[in-house]
């Protein structure tokens, strides 16, 4: 079970485990066109939301053991998005490396700052107690966003702080976070022309 390149910065991978069927497409060039069916709804919508706002296209093909909790499908997924991520930016050259946006949903607001680092690191702060316990759309409690985050920066190798502002409505504070996370992504993907595919980084790899 490991990730490959298609061509240019597309690439795949299928992930099977006694607790879930996975399969991740995704495109860094592409257009934010998300094919997302991961049984968990709420899920479904947050991947969409990524792929919508980083610009890169994504398809999201799971199953598991959802009769006993939706977490392993969901940790699984965010492993293969990070394990895809990984691949698809190969050795990182001309890329602008930082991201960062602040996105607001209503009354919710979340800031995202990414280094396609190669270190993966997560901070993940600022959730108002016990946004972890809520049941968002039946299915996902909000635990699970900082768990995503967790796996998918550890994955991918990158670096990620992510601080809610401000929210009260549960689905607006994880979603305000997804979208946070997507644009700044977004930015860090980017090719930079002014470094003529050289490698950002003093040590020059990542």
């Amino acid at each position: 079970m490991s990730a490959e390149l298609i061509s240019g910065r597309r690439a795949r991978m299928e992930r099977k485990t006694s607790e879930s069927s996975v399969y991740v497409e995704l495109d860094l060039d592409g257009t934010g066109v998300a094919r997302i069916e991961t049984t968990v709804p709420f899920y479904d919508h947050m991947l969409t939301a990524l792929a919508r706002h980083s610009m890169i296209d994504l398809t999201v093909e799971a199953s598991g053991d959802t009769h006993i909790d939706v977490h392993h499908t969901v940790e699984d997924v965010a492993i293969t998005i990070g394990e895809v991520l990984r691949t698809a930016l190969g050795n990182k050259a001309g890329i602008r490396r930082f991201g960062e946006a602040t996105v607001p949903l209503d009354e919710a607001l979340a800031h995202a700052v990414v280094d396609i680092s190669g270190r993966p690191y997560l901070v993940h702060d600022g959730e108002p107690a016990g946004q972890e316990y809520h049941l968002i759309g039946g299915h996902f409690t909000g635990s699970l966003t900082r768990h995503v985050f967790e796996a998918l920066t550890l994955h991918a190798q990158i670096c990620m702080h992510m601080r809610v502002l401000g929210g009260r409505d549960p689905h607006h504070i994880v979603e305000a976070q997804f979208k946070a996370f997507a644009r700044a992504l977004r930015e860090a993907v980017e090719p930079d022309a002014r470094l003529g595919g050289e490698i950002p980084s003093t040590k020059g790899a990542l």
